[in-house]
């Protein structure tokens, strides 16, 4: 049982994984996701900063859930995001479609790729037991 201080509220709870908030901030925390997500849809051209002011959210956090990609912008400017490889503005997560690419290839290229061994063909066995009929 592990048991922790609500990062939001200082409460005590049992916590089991994720971020390091009760079940009560969690859920209020989601209705303002939801709020944000909202907004978004309904005003594509909004930055981070006018969604925050509108929402009444911190910018950080929507920064955050911009990082997990729950949320998208849809122009990459709007989002103030920058990836974390080459600094190129992004609408979501950590990295542009370009860095992802070549991490996914570098890693393609560590793994050994395996060969496909073909059976061998089954040998006969002169060692093994005979009848005579008698």
């Amino acid at each position: 049982m592990n048991v922790r201080n609500c990062r939001r509220c200082g409460n005590i709870f049992n916590y089991v994984t994720g971020q390091p908030i009760c079940p009560k901030c969690r859920e209020e925390l989601e209705e303002t996701f939801q709020k944000v997500k909202e907004y978004i849809n309904d005003h594509g051209g909004a930055s981070v900063r006018e969604v925050a002011e509108e929402c009444e959210v911190e910018e950080n956090q929507i920064r955050q859930w911009v990082r997990e990609e729950r949320l998208v912008f849809s122009e990459p400017t709007a989002a103030g995001i920058l990836c974390e490889g080459c600094g190129a503005p992004i609408a979501t997560g950590r990295f542009c479609e370009k860095c992802k690419a070549s991490t996914i290839s570098s890693l393609n290229g560590l793994m050994p790729k395996k060969e496909i061994q073909k059976p061998e063909p089954k040998k006969k066995d002169s060692a093994r037991m005979r009848f005579l009929d008698k």
